[in-house]
């Protein structure tokens, strides 16, 4: 397998498990980059560079994905989590470890995909990014900002 191009092992993993389409592999590998930008202090143009200490863990991972998913969707993300089949963390453990087991992505020893169970306090995705947004206007740059908060939180 590992003669074979990233893109061509994405590829038998989409074949071999079509639960789940690119585009939601695409997100959790970028959320992935994010989540290790973030916690490492590596600016989003700097490369990587590989190294044991940048392992994040399945509720590293989830807490990242969580960011850059209201950061990339807003209101939407659990939206557009639905129309992947993503409904809870439990599928987000799915994905990684097919990326896993075709050699799309590493993992320590220890890690394994009952680490993403019940992430989130066993919430939905529904629930969990049940957000409402918050519109400011900076008249400074005659713009207006939106962040969110979470729903659930009132």
């Amino acid at each position: 397998m590992e003669d074979r191009s990233p893109e061509e092992r994405l590829e038998d993993l989409l074949e071999s498990d079509p639960r789940y389409p690119r585009e939601a592999y695409t997100f959790v590998f970028e959320s992935l980059d994010s989540t290790v930008r973030n916690m490492h202090g590596i600016g989003p143009d700097d490369p990587i560079p590989p190294s044991e200490d940048h392992h994040v863990t399945g509720t590293d991972l989830l807490a990242g994905m969580y960011t850059y998913a209201i950061e990339e969707f807003g209101c939407l993300a659990a939206t557009v989590f639905l129309s992947w089949g993503l409904t809870t963390s439990e599928d987000v453990g799915e994905i990684v470890f097919n990326l896993v087991e075709h050699g799309l992505m590493g993992r320590r020893e220890n890690d394994q995909r009952s680490d993403f169970d019940d992430g989130f306090e066993g919430r939905t995705f529904a629930e969990v990014f049940a957000v409402d947004p918050q519109l400011e206007y900076c008249p400074e740059r005659d713009e207006w900002k939106a962040s969110y908060r979470s729903a659930a939180l009132g």
